[in-house]
């Protein structure tokens, strides 16, 4: 990526000495800077408002009932899990819920310990080859159900957006469908696999 990035700059440098545009490419570059930094600003206030509101629900135990409802779905998509000896099922479902509330910094610590867990072996070591439960997990956690796209809905607010919520219900056929369609394609590859 970084290669592709500098490529990108030493391009566009190039070609706005050529065409004599270069002060409007400097130019650009520092307003996009001053509007990175805007939407860092906005982006951390969103974050920090959605991650207390998940803080509130985990105390209050409203996580901690979604979690009930989400064990069958798990055992239905991580059938080679231990049921209440494994810690990945906690993480996989602490990494669900807040993708489906659409809060995907806080999904990725749950993610990343997830897959963590899911990589050990029973002796104790890591697997070196993904397992099925590691692809199944990391494919349904790009498919992202989401009910509120609060990424989305931030950059449009940020950018002038007159309804910048309209995008919740397209949002949500969109990633039904994404995650409809990453359920049916990992039970195919866990057929093809065990046959």
């Amino acid at each position: 990526m970084n290669y592709i990035w500098g490529g990108m700059i030493v391009l566009s440098i190039l070609y706005g000495t050529v065409n004599g545009t270069l002060g409007q490419v400097g130019e650009a570059a520092l307003n996009s800077s001053k509007e990175a930094v805007s939407l860092c600003i906005t982006m951390i206030g969103i974050m920090s408002f959605w991650v207390g509101i998940m803080e509130i629900a985990k105390e209050a135990g409203i996580i901690q009932g979604a979690s009930r409802k989400l064990r069958p779905v798990i055992r239905f998509l991580f059938p080679n899990l231990k049921r209440g000896e494994s810690k990945a099922e906690e993480y996989i479902i602490s990494n669900m819920i807040a993708n489906i509330l659409g809060l995907g910094w806080a999904a990725t610590p749950a993610g990343l310990k997830a897959m963590e867990e899911l990589s050990k072996r029973r002796d104790g070591s890591s697997r070196q080859v993904a397992s099925n439960e590691m692809c199944t997990f990391l494919i349904l956690n790009i498919s992202s159900l989401q009910l509120i796209p609060v990424n989305i809905i931030a950059y449009r607010s940020q950018y002038g957006s007159v309804n910048p919520t309209a995008v919740i219900g397209p949002a949500l056929v969109a990633t039904t469908v994404s995650t409809a369609v990453a359920v049916v394609f990992c039970k195919i590859m866990d057929r093809k696999r065990s046959a």
